[in-house]
């Protein structure tokens, strides 16, 4: 009997799956899995945790719901805990398989413990098989190879457009065989050496995590408010749950595709209209793409301090009092601190706000950006690797941005972004006190 291991990580959903679905094709049987890798919870050189409390309660969510979901269909998920050199491996050997499959990786710590799974595998004589599942588009339709993608968003979104094709989407699998997998047992946020931090009242946003309630998230947003018909007008927000989108938490872990966001919207814009918004939810699901396909191109240098650029730079010395008052929203700039506020207390800020104390860090506080990466890796929700770092990169001046050195001015920004200071006064009393809620 032929039996295939699915290895889920950031593809956390049983639609527009294309490992889950090949492995179901040529498999007689499969097993799916998901391991807790332990660097994933380790302190980075930087000080802070790779995974917060807040982005791990997501995480367990969504692993309950992709079990409910596999257990609908005849399978179910296995968890373990470990390195996944180690315990792949030991899937493998208790059920014979003779492949693992798996979602390709781009970032240089992911592709390096794919490497390790990979050795592991070939001493059981198992073969490890990857799909790229996390992009609109595919390496391999692109218009150019990897090592010759512009360096510049605009260049790579122009020609990919006009002469690229997206793919159509999987549906998601009616019926998956497996042998009887036990109850999943999740560990909790105390087993992860976490502690449970509620989300705070004022959040733009209660996520969830996991497929059902990214399907849900996209329902609401395209057809019960309409609001995707607005979406370039109000993207810039800061208050509330619908000014954006929203998807990137359930994007970054894999618990919806671009590919079938991709579709809805097509589907949205022959009942109710194609219109400039429409089309910026796809352009902004291209410069995700973008992001991804930098980290394929240059690797690890997305996480030097001179990031792309050839000129060697000194790094910065870090001032652990200035970095405590940057996280703890208490900087010279009320603006700054109500961002930092909402990132500290519940897990999320907005795009508008995430440039801003990204420019505010590296050029007023003249710290190396790295810190502030990191400091988002720990507490975001929606982290991403490519999205975060190469972000990171581009308003340090060390990135993609055809510009160089991209500074803010975070009072003019204040002015044309929170014009009536609604945003700060949800997060910050009138004597400059941090509001408790």
């Amino acid at each position: 009997m032929k039996t295939i291991v699915v290895w889920f990580k950031t593809d956390l959903r049983i639609s527009d799956n294309e490992t889950l679905i090949k492995a179901i094709a040529k498999s007689d049987q499969i097993i799916t899995v998901y391991c807790f890798d332990d660097s994933h919870f380790e302190t980075t050189p930087y000080g802070f945790k790779k995974t917060g409390s807040f982005r791990a309660q997501f995480l367990l969510e969504s692993l309950q719901d992709l079990d409910n979901n596999l257990r609908n269909i005849g399978s179910g998920l296995l968890i373990v805990k470990g390195k996944p050199e180690i315990e792949i491996p030991k899937i493998v050997q208790k059920y014979k398989a003779q492949k693992v499959f798996a979602k390709r990786e781009v970032a240089f710590e992911e592709k390096q413990t794919e490497k390790r799974v990979q050795e592991s595998l070939f001493k059981l004589r198992c073969e490890l098989e990857t799909f790229s599942t996390s992009t609109l588009y595919h390496a391999e339709d692109l218009p150019f190879p990897i090592k010759n993608i512009p360096d510049v968003f605009t260049n790579f979104r122009k020609k990919t457009e006009k002469e690229s094709k997206i793919r159509g989407s999987f549906d998601k699998p009616l019926q998956i065989n497996s042998p009887e997998i036990p109850e999943m047992k999740l560990p909790t946020l105390q087993d992860l050496d976490l502690d449970f931090s509620p989300i705070d009242s004022r959040a733009a946003i209660e996520f969830k995590g996991g497929e059902t309630e990214a399907i849900k998230r996209l329902n609401h947003y395209f057809y019960e408010t309409k609001c995707l018909s607005n979406y370039k007008e109000t993207r810039n927000g800061m208050i509330g749950s619908d000014y954006s989108s929203k998807f990137s938490a359930w994007l970054a872990l894999g618990c919806i595709s671009p590919r079938f966001i991709y579709e809805e919207v097509k589907k949205y814009e022959k009942e109710f209209g194609a219109n400039d918004s429409t089309y910026w939810l796809i352009f902004e699901l291209l410069w995700r793409d973008f992001f991804r396909f930098m980290f394929k191109k240059h690797q690890t240098k997305f996480f030097l301090y001179s990031g792309i650029q050839t000129d060697t730079v000194n790094s910065k010395s870090l001032n652990e009092k200035l970095l405590s008052q940057w996280i703890n929203g208490a900087t010279n700039s009320d603006f700054i601190n109500a961002n930092m506020l909402e990132l500290k207390q519940t897990g999320f800020m907005s795009n508008r706000g995430r440039q801003n104390v990204a420019s505010y860090f590296c050029n007023e506080l003249n710290m190396d950006w790295r810190l502030g990466a990191a400091y988002f890796e720990e507490q975001l929700i929606d982290y991403d690797v490519c999205s975060n770092w190469g972000n990171w990169a581009y308003l340090a001046g060390v990135g993609n941005d055809p510009r160089g050195h991209r500074y803010f001015n975070i009072e003019k920004q204040a002015s044309d972004y929170d014009k009536n200071k609604a945003f700060r006064k949800l997060w910050i009393n009138e004597s400059g006190f941090v509001n408790k809620v």
